[in-house]
């Protein structure tokens, strides 16, 4: 079992933190005494979710699907923030677009929290934990078509590039907070798998049959997010679930592909996301 180490004092932002491993990664956090602040779509379900926390919380509206609300999040920010977590994320059977036109699994999973991170980079005194996945693993990025206006529309093929993506940015990330003398660390975790509100209503009926008898809970999926933003790890590191092929239980540092730690394709995306946003390094 992972222990948070005492937080008191601590600010923790956790976006999506209204459900699923959002929601136990911010009770966790608020058990340990951090102050913790829910990003959230709905503020109602939000307001909900934190009147179930021990600790002190505060809820602000934040949709990663729309750079306004990014922005407006950013400029309404003011002290340090410990850990910034970027847990939300989405996945749809359909093609569909964010308020900026972007494909939104893309948008949501990647450029979103790509655009908050470096909006908040100047508050960030401790770890930037973004929430990838082993689907990364089988994805590729067509840099020719990121928001896939001309490739056939595949679900998990388009989440599995989400997560590279994230692993990517966390990788050239580090980079640049090293280059610059900042002693951030970044981070990323493969919660495993996971019964949560995204992933009850995705895939096809063999998928959600495997979530609905072999997957663990959210506190269990968790875990290796704690591990990333609380533990002694390197940086730029990924964590994940020490069993079951890294999908089930505990933590602890797991491997991850090549592609996902080539700097040259890094930087790429990072350029590509910087023109896509019009946001640059925070720092």
């Amino acid at each position: 079992m992972i222990k948070t180490p005492d937080m008191t004092g601590r600010t923790v932002v956790v976006t999506g933190a209204s459900s699923g491993i959002g929601l136990a990664t911010a009770r966790a956090f608020s058990a340990a005494n951090a102050r913790v602040v829910l990003a959230v779509r709905d503020t109602a379900k939000g307001a909900a979710a934190a009147a179930t926390l021990p600790g002190e919380t505060d809820v602000r509206r934040l949709d990663l699907a729309d750079l306004d609300s990014v922005r407006r999040f950013a400029d309404g920010w003011s002290g340090p923030i410990d850990v910034l977590v970027n847990n939300a994320g989405v996945s749809t059977a359909t093609r569909q677009l964010t308020a900026d036109g972007f494909e939104l699994q893309f948008g949501t999973n990647h450029l979103g929290p790509f655009a908050l991170t470096n909006l908040l980079l100047p508050y960030v005194t401790g770890r930037v934990v973004a929430l990838s996945s082993q689907a990364e693993r089988a994805a590729r990025i067509d840099f020719a078509d990121l928001n896939h206006e001309r490739t056939p529309y595949k679900e998990s093929r388009v989440y599995a590039a989400s997560k590279l993506a994230n692993l990517l940015f966390i990788t050239e990330l580090q980079r640049r907070l090293t280059e610059a003398g900042s002693p951030v660390l970044a981070a990323a975790a493969h919660p495993g798998l996971v019964t949560t509100p995204m992933t009850r209503g995705s895939g096809g009926t063999l998928t959600q049959l495997i979530v609905r008898y072999l997957a663990q809970s959210p506190e269990q999926g968790a875990l290796p997010v704690l591990f990333a933003a609380t533990a002694d790890i390197p940086p730029g590191a990924f964590t994940g679930p020490e069993h079951a092929m890294h999908m089930r239980g505990g933590a602890q540092l797991i491997g991850r592909s090549k592609r996902s730690k080539d700097p040259e394709l890094a930087r790429r995306l990072w350029t590509a996301s910087e023109d896509m946003t019009g946001i640059k390094f925070g720092l």
